[in-house]
């Protein structure tokens, strides 16, 4: 029973308006396209033809219908010398296998490859006794369950997996200012860190609340990530200037956080897909692989000044 409330709740599309679909002769397409082959024997035909993999993944023959009268309508387009439209939202991709968005899926799935990578480097490398070393962990997992749902999500866009991937890539950027909270006053004022962390925790939780049971609104979903991810650049890029003189690797978190911030703004190419596959959301997502490496680099680094200044007993910085 729950794996088939699973699959009903995957079953569900995301329902997002724009230029392509809104086209009257995109609509006929589906609609005729429904009539003639998702009902009685034709239907049965589809289900019984189509490939396991699809079928798990939550693709309906009313799902074939757009994706196929989608390509119809972007082939007029072109033939009339218009601009590619977008489609419920997104771009047209052309499918592989049962991906979605291929190029986005891919990179998803390679960060979250490369922040496992590092996550076992990191627990090779650096012993259990240091001060920051479960609050890495817990961070670690956040990351890659954040990666796992955007892999997900480019999959199989649905309503779950929409939200999911918002949802999930809220917390890393909270968990993120809640890392940053132990390192710069946790580990002094345990007290501040942990009422910080209800503080964070109410938030997310007012953050779904709001979007899941009042109103999905897509600009509020963007501001409120923008305004915790300022917070975020903006208090560890301050930890930073303040140790850029007693820690040599400081130089490291710097780096990264400009980086995130910076390599965001691809985002804003919003470009057709090259050869149908490659659009500017899974350009910043492959572009943001190798942080990981030099992120994972400086938390190591970090993670080890602090254990040999608490064995010493020097005051952390």
């Amino acid at each position: 029973p729950q794996g088939r409330a699973v699959l009903l709740l995957m079953s569900v599309t995301t329902v997002q308006s724009s230029q392509g679909d809104k086209e009257p002769v995109y609509r006929d397409c589906v609609k005729q396209c429904v009539r003639t082959n998702c009902t009685g024997a034709r239907l049965r035909g589809f289900l019984s033809a189509q490939p396991q993999y699809m079928a798990l993944t939550g693709w309906t023959c009313r799902d074939d219908c757009r994706y196929q009268c989608m390509w119809t309508t972007v082939g007029l387009y072109q033939a009339e010398g218009y601009t590619v439209p977008q489609f419920h939202g997104k771009w047209p991709f052309a499918r592989f296998l049962c991906f979605e968005e291929p190029a986005s899926a891919l990179a998803s799935l390679l960060n979250g490859l490369a922040c496992l990578l590092m996550l076992l480097r990191y627990r090779s490398t650096v012993p259990r006794q240091s001060p920051m070393y479960h609050t890495i962990n817990a961070f670690s997992l956040v990351s890659l369950n954040a990666w796992f749902w955007s892999t997900v999500f480019h999959t199989r866009d649905t309503y779950l997996t929409e939200k999911m991937d918002y949802f999930c890539a809220t917390a890393v950027i909270l968990y993120s200012i809640y890392l940053c909270c132990v390192r710069t006053l946790g580990l002094r004022r345990p007290g501040v860190s942990s009422m910080v962390g209800v503080l964070l925790i109410l938030a997310f939780t007012s953050h779904v609340s709001y979007l899941t049971f009042v109103n999905f609104d897509y600009g509020y979903n963007m501001a409120a990530n923008a305004t915790i991810g300022m917070v975020n650049l903006l208090w560890w890029l301050c930890w930073c200037w303040q140790n850029r003189r007693t820690l040599p690797y400081w130089w490291k978190c710097g780096l990264v956080v400009l980086l995130l911030h910076g390599l965001a703004l691809l985002e804003l190419l919003d470009f057709p897909p090259l050869l149908w596959v490659l659009d500017a959301h899974a350009v910043w997502h492959l572009s943001t692989i190798p942080v990981h490496f030099l992120f994972y680099s400086f938390l190591i680094d970090d993670s080890l000044y602090l254990l040999n200044t608490e064995k010493l007993g020097v005051k952390v910085e």
